[in-house]
């Protein structure tokens, strides 16, 4: 293949010193082109490409998936990436052809020599365009790196097409250049696995899109949530209380697709399984959890059965993407009562933090799922024990004849001279890759031509090595994921000989023993102090994807302390004793925390979101610069201290970066953070606004800030800047026991502003929160997928009517 093709004698190699002889010629042959002036940039051109392309795959591949088996490569390494594969082939072919013409022009007779060709055969293809030929091949393979697995409607195609051309490219470029039988043989190996590759992603696509477990999966689990609340399988048994909420649960997991008789006009028609044989649910995990000794020894965190919980919510998840109807009414109470009375104030939960823990774990784990479902470059989706066996030992097996077939036809039928010329034909098998390497370290210092030699044969061995671990990561990735780990729950609750296999108990007990070793991710959330307006202003410069990558804003583990508050404020909305119809009483901006403060409250009395989140954002950094934290602070000020500081640089980040999550309509919460950056360099001066870290301390510019703006609270025509600067002044006014009482009331308050931009139904926050998936989520879409399932509702804005200029003129 390329530099580790060149040919070597039919007898093969005498001595060390010989082979370094032939070496020496196939250095001369690969760089015979570069004594061509006017094609020596295109054959460096081409080398610099491809050696900074094997670097990002390598760095990519080594550094991706340690900490923890991750099916989602980050979207802006794929975007880069996608970007530079897409020139890759046009600009690779062109020099492809250069060097093939350059080539035979130069040394047609001398590369016919070494490949052991005779005079009167048509001339072999030149070494360096064999070189490039491999790159190309060896680059094609690694794209699974790159592209999605999509089954859903209407995208499931994308990149089908036009991998299929790249491929009949390769390949003609394969079988109409190469000459030699063992040549012919190696490179048809290599288009082989291409095409092995591309039936493989058509397979997946096809498959989960026209499967009723995957593709076709919510459309079928609305007809499954209506027949099951129809029939009152999980009504709550009088007396079970909230773990007999968990342990009748009739949601699905696995193996609702095996209950579809046939259609029917509201979506499918489902057979009757009220033992639950067919499918398994989370009752059903749950109930054997306590029956079941070895389920019970290796789920004592009870780790799995939220795991199972965090599936089933995210199918009844997925109608929210693909445009169908959302959850009804009895859905979400059901769900609520679920969610709230089951699992959140389940006994066995410990105290209110272990019960928050466990609360966002199953909804993080959930949003999880649905960014790799969306957004995985590895099958995970598909992933079961069959599936393993047919795509990781069958398939391969079936593509090793199909290599032994290539390599007969290559050869004409002759099978002894077929594998013999592979040998003959392609110096690095009759050599050794190792031995070849050593002759050209022995002289890369002092020869330029073995030097740069030596830079290809690095950087095909490189990419050869990047595509062998790429192969393994995928399986480590598939075996040690979610997906997998639920499947295997599926199939030993649903099978009996299960239950008492070894086989499966080692498997089970050696996956969990893994995933215990690697770390996972944790729910984060960013951090943007607004007035530092230098780092913020500059990261708003560069696209969302790149600024959110660089150490510009801190990311930080959500505290214990913000779970806590929020379900506690969730949960006491939604079972709110006095709510009509028992919907529970609609969210709060904030003017629930500040009704006892007349002044205040009328902070929160205004349309936009965007800018009440500014202005009380302001004021609490002003408010903590003022009350820092001292050592005899109580437990209840510092836990409250902590809920208002990082809620409020959150939710400023939200408004910087993330407006389209935001109620308010983007165009206009962009205008609004614009305007306040612009008026805080206008109010602080530039080298204030552009260097705060060496001007002068960070306090007394904000000081000095609060000097300037608003003597008084008149918050009416006043800019966003202007009312947080008064805001933070009147709850230094209110403050009277040293920001114990002030702490607890901006902690309430920003807890009910980051819950009430959370329920959204409309088509564009809904992309919004689908596009921040794969980019690691965020902490409001966790939010946003609890607002669903439980039906969480913001007060209704009432909208000023429209002033006729004319009219109000006359």
């Amino acid at each position: 293949m390329g530099l580790l093709d060149g040919g070597g004698g039919g007898g093969g190699v005498a001595s060390y010193n010989e082979s370094c002889g032939v070496t020496s010629g196939l250095v001369w042959n690969l760089t015979s082109s570069y004594a061509d002036q006017s094609n020596e940039a295109s054959m460096v051109f081409a080398t610099v490409i491809m050696f900074l392309l094997a670097a990002l795959f390598f760095n990519l591949n080594l550094f991706s998936g340690l900490s923890d088996a991750s099916a989602i490569l980050d979207p802006k390494v794929r975007i880069v990436l996608a970007k530079a594969l897409s020139l890759f082939l046009p600009v690779m072919s062109y020099l492809f052809s250069e060097a093939k013409n350059a080539g035979l022009a130069c040394g047609g007779s001398a590369s016919a020599a070494v490949s052991g060709a005779g005079a009167g055969s048509p001339p072999e293809l030149p070494l360096r365009a064999r070189l490039i030929l491999t790159w190309m091949i060896l680059v094609e393979l690694l794209r699974n790196k790159v592209e999605e697995i999509h089954m859903q409607e209407g995208v499931w195609h994308t990149g089908i097409v036009e991998r299929a051309g790249r491929v009949v490219w390769l390949g003609s470029l394969v079988f109409f250049n190469l000459r030699g039988a063992g040549r012919k043989s190696v490179f048809g190996i290599l288009w082989l696995l291409c095409v092995a590759k591309l039936a493989q992603r058509v397979t997946f696509t096809l498959v989960g899109k026209n499967s009723l477990a995957h593709g076709k999966n919510p459309r079928l689990i609305i007809s499954y949530m209506a027949r099951m609340l129809h029939n009152n399988h999980h009504e709550q048994q009088h007396g079970d209380g909230a773990d007999g909420l968990l342990k009748n649960c009739r949601y699905a997991v696995m193996g609702e697709d095996k209950l579809v008789t046939g259609l029917a006009p509201t979506g499918c028609s489902l057979a009757d399984d009220a033992n639950g044989v067919t499918t398994t649910t989370v009752g059903k995990i749950w109930q054997l959890a306590d029956s079941d000794p070895f389920l019970a020894s290796i789920d004592q965190d009870r780790r799995l059965r939220r795991l199972c919980l965090s599936v089933a919510l995210f199918k009844l998840l997925r109608r929210s993407f693909e445009h169908l109807p959302p959850m009804s009414e009895a859905e979400t109470r059901d769900c609520r009562d679920l969610i709230f009375q089951g699992l959140y104030n389940n006994r066995s939960n410990g105290g209110q933090d272990d019960k928050a823990e466990e609360l966002f774990q199953v909804m993080n784990d959930e949003t999880i799922f649905l960014s790799e479902y969306y957004h995985s470059v590895v099958p995970v989706a598909l992933a079961s024990p069959f599936f393993l066996l047919v795509n990781y030992l069958v398939l391969p097996f079936i593509v090793l004849v199909l290599c032994l077939v290539m390599v007969v036809l290559c050869g004409n039928g002759d099978v002894l001279f077929a594998f013999r010329s592979m040998e003959s034909d392609n110096y690095s098998i009759s050599l050794g890759v190792a031995r070849m390497a050593g002759c050209l370290l022995r002289r890369v210092a002092t020869s330029p031509s073995v030097f740069f030699s030596t830079i290809d044969f690095s950087i095909t061995l490189l990419l050869i090595l990047v595509l062998v671990y790429e192969q393994a990561w995928e399986l480590v990735v598939f075996l040690f994921s979610n997906w997998f780990l639920v499947s295997l729950l599926h199939g030993y609750a649903a099978k009996l000989h299960w239950r008492g296999s070894a086989v499966f108990s080692w498997a089970i007990r050696r996956i969990l023993w893994v995933r215990g070793k690697m770390s996972h991710p944790d729910l984060t959330m960013k951090q943007l102090f607004a007035l530092r307006s230098c780092r913020c202003r500059l990261s708003l410069m560069l696209p969302a994807t790149v600024s959110q990558s660089l150490p510009i804003l801190p990311t930080i583990a959500v505290p214990k302390e913000v779970k806590r508050s929020i379900a506690e404020y969730i949960a006491t909305s939604l079972y709110d004793p006095d709510n009509i119809g028992g919907r529970g009483r609609a969210l709060s901006n904030g003017k629930l925390a500040v009704a006892g403060h007349r002044e205040l409250r009328r902070a929160c009395e205004n349309e936009s979101v965007a800018e009440v989140i500014l202005a009380w954002h302001v004021a609490t950094c002003l408010f903590e610069e003022r009350r820092p934290p001292c050592p005899k602070e109580e437990e209840g000020t510092a836990s409250a201290r902590v809920v208002a500081t990082t809620l409020s640089k959150y939710c400023a980040y939200l408004v910087a970066y993330h407006p389209e999550l935001l109620p308010d309509s983007q165009e206009y919460t962009e205008s609004v953070f614009e305007a306040m950056e612009i008026e805080l360099r206008s109010t602080v001066g530039f080298w204030s606004y552009y260097l705060p870290d060496i001007v002068g301390a960070r306090h007394e510019k904000v000081r000095s800030l609060a000097e300037k703006l608003g003597e008084a609270l008149e918050l009416v025509g006043m800019t966003v800047l202007q009312r947080g600067a008064s805001l933070g002044r009147a709850l230094e006014e209110e403050d009277e026991c040293g920001g114990e009482g002030m702490w607890k009331v901006l902690a309430d308050l920003w807890v009910q502003l980051l819950v009430y931009v959370a329920p959204s139904g409309d088509e564009e926050r809904v992309m919004g929160h689908a596009k921040v998936l794969p980019e690691g989520g965020e902490f409001v879409t966790v939010l946003w997928a609890l607002a669903t399932h439980t039906g969480m509702r913001r007060a209704p804005v009432a909208l000023a009517p429209p002033v006729d200029v004319e009219m109000e003129h006359v």
